[in-house]
């Protein structure tokens, strides 16, 4: 039980330095790591340590070739220097002639390059020496050295100079050969601080070509780098032009590999919403914003039908509109409308109503629908003494020019009505329909000029009677419903909601508000 309680003890232990572990990579990378990095600075990065990699690989690759040949050319040089001695030697070790042996090994020992030199006897007897050499006999260094061919061999050893500096040498050994009788042995040292020399000034020039070389394989890189990213830089700022609504951006450079495919599909890309976006606006202008947009974000889901749903209605039309056309030209007529219903239309977007469709001089505004609006009946009736208001400042102007003045008449109800696509497959009219419809076009067909008619259900509301201002007026008969229709005539609204729509009316008639 206890093994198995420590190993227990261990495993909880080791999960939790991995999470530990876990979460303090994470706080480094966030810490360390910037969230956006350039394509330019990773191509750099990889460019240069691609060169650098190759560059530091090449030069341990050459530096370890030069070291091998300058090894190989001093085991030539030591084998063919202690064959040249013991052929010169051999003649004198036979004979004993140790004082010919001493000059021989002067003689050799005077070369700079030349550590010292020996002539030893069969047996390992020092015949003659100069300099210095390994401390280790003869015969025992055989077995220790190593066979560099032609019956030489040699060995690596240590040595200190007259300052105490440690010197590294190699001696190489052969033995001297008298008609197949080994007569004696010939050995010759060198000091290694040339060949070492050698290997130090071959690294400082790879190195220095190395450094050299991944310098200018930064700037390549760096350079590289900017180039390849520049066309995706332009693709990055196209597609914040897009983002921001500039459709009309388009990509100029012309190229003959992905990259220019790329552009080329980005550019068809921005000319298909470009064309789109011209689609919708022009689509706006015959239907509502708001219906003009549910219709595209759900082209699949386009079909007949609709479902109930609570909103307020207004119908607005001119007073006198039939015996007026009569005495005006057409064309002034149409600027007329044209001229109202745009002054309608700006007044409904402050009260988030929803222009349903223009009847000749007659205007049908909801409210509520098609998005969902909790203050539809009080946004309903604002819109309508904000309209009788504006035809008020609008008729002062027109007075003051000799024109006729044109007074609106104007009905607003509330009530549950079916909204959705109305008419058949082949043409449909987003629309309301419902007895609470009917009975708004019923208000503002028995409304004077410059009057707005809504019932008494709406004016007791709750929500309502407090907010606007209004007097009792007639009650009607419909077709279909036993009791009379109470109605009101709608003053104003409350003088808390009155300053707001005078600055509002203040920038329609200067021209400052553009629905």
């Amino acid at each position: 039980m206890g093994i198995l309680s420590t190993q227990r003890a261990l495993i909880r232990q080791l999960k939790h330095w991995r999470v530990r572990s876990r979460s303090r990579l994470r706080r480094f990378v966030k810490n360390h790591v910037p969230e956006y990095f350039p394509i330019a600075y990773k191509l750099s990065l990889i460019i240069t340590l691609l060169i650098s990699g190759g560059m530091i690989l090449l030069g341990l690759v050459i530096v370890t070739n030069q070291t091998e040949l300058l090894r190989g050319q001093m085991d030539e040089y030591g084998q063919a220097m202690v064959s040249q001695l013991a052929e010169s030697s051999k003649e004198l070790v036979l004979s004993d002639d140790t004082l010919s042996l001493m000059v021989v090994i002067s003689n050799l020992g005077s070369n700079e390059s030349i550590l010292g030199a020996a002539i030893y006897s069969d047996n390992g007897k020092t015949l003659a020496s100069s300099g210095a050499g390994p401390v280790k006999d003869i015969i025992n260094l055989y077995g220790q050295s190593n066979d560099v061919g032609n019956n030489s061999y040699s060995i690596s050893w240590q040595s200190s100079n007259e300052e105490g500096e440690t010197i590294d040498a190699v001696s190489f050994i052969t033995p001297i050969r008298f008609q197949g009788v080994i007569a004696g042995h010939a050995m010759v040292s060198f000091s290694k601080e040339a060949l070492g020399q050698s290997i130090q000034h071959t690294i400082k020039a790879i190195a220095a070509a190395t450094i050299l070389m991944i310098i200018m394989g930064v700037i390549i890189a760096f350079i590289m780098g900017d180039r390849l990213s520049r066309p995706i830089h332009r693709l990055m700022d196209a597609s914040r032009a897009i983002g921001s609504g500039n459709y009309g951006y388009r990509i100029d450079e012309r190229r003959n590999d992905e990259i220019g495919y790329l552009t080329s599909s980005f550019n068809d890309m921005a000319k298909g919403l470009l064309e789109k976006s011209q689609v919708e606006n022009a689509f706006s202008r015959y239907v509502s914003p708001n219906v003009a947009r549910q219709i595209l974000s759900n082209l699949d889901e386009v079909q007949l039908g609709g479902k109930h749903i609570e909103g307020s209605v207004l119908f607005a039309d001119i007073v006198g509109f039939t015996s007026m056309s009569e005495k005006l030209p057409p064309d002034e007529v149409a600027s007329l409308l044209n001229e109202y219903f745009s002054y309608i239309a700006m007044v409904s977007e402050l009260y988030q109503g929803t222009i349903d469709k223009y009847m000749g001089d007659c205007a049908m505004i909801v409210f509520g629908i098609p998005d969902y609006d909790e203050e539809h009946k009080f946004n309903a009736i604002a819109c309508a003494v904000m309209i009788q208001r504006l035809v008020d400042r609008l008729n002062a102007r027109r007075i003051r020019e000799g024109k006729q003045p044109v007074y609106f008449r104007i009905g607003v109800n509330t009530g549950v009505m079916l909204a959705g696509n109305m008419g058949s497959p082949e043409r449909m009219q987003y629309t309301v329909v419902g007895e609470a419809v009917n009975l708004a076009s019923r208000l503002h067909s028995v409304a004077d000029k410059g009057q707005v008619v809504i019932t008494e259900i709406l004016y007791k509301d709750e929500d309502i009677n407090w907010r606007v201002s209004a007097r009792k007026h007639k009650s009607i008969q419909l077709r279909g419903i036993t009791e009379p229709v109470s109605t009101y005539i709608v003053n104003d609204v409350a003088e808390s909601y009155r300053s707001t729509m005078d600055y509002q009316l203040d920038e329609i008639a200067s021209g400052k508000f553009v629905a």
